[in-house]
């Protein structure tokens, strides 16, 4: 029973053959390096590797989005404005101050007004100065000045939507764009794989694929903000359209009182 163990012990383990070991760190490197281990993309390359149309594509969608967010942040701020300068003549006006401070506070001169005031204002100045003719009644000064209001109603809103037309356009249209340059990016590797006289293999489709795909993925990261931005400032915009409407008829109701004041 010893003896088996003892033989054991004495043996000794060779080292592996120079040769052999060469052979298993050569094995380590390629796996370290093979395509499966290289598995993060690189949009970089992918696109400077790319056919001249599909990267024309990608510049005009890079374009179309520079554009919309330019057009996003800028209406964010004239909504914002817009909401806040409502919120405060809203304040003045039902406060109890009187109309002719009113008017005097909004004809100032190096001040412009907009929203609201310049609704009241507008509607006011009308009212004036058809009440300071001989002759007429008060049915001519409220219909002159509901004209004057609904004239500057229109302007105020017509400058809200300003640029709402560049959001919808590159949001329907966006997605149509990538999908020309994934039609252009299949053409052109169909084309290759077709003048190639090697057998084709995935890693010859897949550069082509790649490019046709992340074409169509840049049209939907374009059209989506746009899309999404133009929706939530047409509500706001219909929102103050409704609030400006309000207000005019309020406005018109008071000065209605004051015409009939006047003739009594």
């Amino acid at each position: 029973m010893l003896s088996p163990l003892i033989a054991l012990q004495a043996t000794t383990v060779e080292a592996l053959p120079e040769e052999a070991a060469t052979t298993v760190e050569q094995l380590a490197v390629a796996a370290a390096t093979s395509p499966a281990a290289e598995s993060s993309l690189n949009l970089i390359d992918l696109v400077s590797k790319a056919s001249w149309p599909v990267q024309a594509i990608m510049a005009l969608l890079v374009i179309a989005s520079l554009l919309s967010w330019v057009i996003i942040f800028r209406k964010f701020m004239v909504m914002r404005r817009a909401k806040r300068e409502a919120d405060q003549f809203e304040e003045r006006f039902w406060s109890g101050a009187e109309l002719t401070k009113l008017f005097a506070g909004s004809t100032e001169r190096n001040r412009a007004v907009g929203g609201i005031e310049a609704i009241f204002e507008s509607g006011f100045r009308e009212f004036n100065r058809i009440r300071q003719r001989k002759g007429v009644d008060s049915r001519s000064q409220l219909e002159g000045a509901q004209r004057a209001m609904r004239a500057t109603t229109s302007r105020e809103i017509d400058g809200l939507e300003h640029n709402l037309e560049m959001l919808a356009n590159i949001g329907s249209t966006s997605p149509y764009i990538g999908l020309v340059g994934t039609v252009f990016g299949i053409m052109v590797t169909m084309h290759t794989l077709h003048a190639a006289s090697h057998q084709i293999g995935i890693k010859d489709v897949a550069p082509g694929i790649s490019e046709a795909l992340l074409a169509t993925a840049m049209g939907l990261f374009v059209a989506i903000p746009a899309v999404w931005a133009y929706n939530r400032y047409a509500t706001a915009v219909e929102r103050m359209a409704v609030r400006y409407d309000a207000f005019a008829e309020e406005f018109s109701s008071i000065l209605q009182r004051q015409s009939h004041l006047d003739e009594t």
